[in-house]
């Protein structure tokens, strides 16, 4: 998959996706995900994030010169936990990798996306995003 190649801008429902109807349902919902990455020195980087899905793919925002960005265009690996708030006992964990980055009019349609989930509103747009498209390796429901 290249960078914004045929790609929508609506989050998916998961319907069609290759993720497991469990898990879209919580990645849809509005937990506070933690994402890690490596950092250049093989140390890790864990920072909270907010987290949908789009197109059968895990999705995240971030800045494109943040150091998540950074990390995972030299490494694309990731790791990600989060635990709903409605379930606290039901925890999530999954492994992938970026195997796609959105940016412009497709990156924002996505970010607004997310956005809506979490604040009821579009993301601002004084602050440039990118989403990185994750394909999961690896996940895990429940303790």
């Amino acid at each position: 998959m290249t960078t914004n190649a045929a790609l929508h801008s609506d989050l998916d429902s998961g319907l069609d996706s290759g993720l497991d109807s469990d898990l879209v349902a919580v990645l849809d919902g509005t937990p506070i995900a933690h994402i890690a990455t490596v950092l250049p020195d093989g140390a890790p980087h864990s920072v909270p994030v907010w987290v949908g899905t789009h197109e059968g793919h895990v999705v995240v925002m971030t800045g494109p010169g943040s150091q998540k960005a950074r990390n995972l265009r030299r490494d694309p690996r990731v790791a990600i936990s989060l635990t709903p708030a409605d379930n606290p006992f039901s925890p999530v964990a999954l492994r992938g990798r970026v195997v796609a980055w959105l940016s412009g009019e497709e990156g924002w349609a996505v970010v607004d996306a997310i956005a809506e989930k979490y604040i009821h509103a579009p993301y601002d747009r004084s602050r440039e995003r990118v989403v990185a498209m994750i394909a999961v390796d690896h996940h895990r429901i429940g303790m």
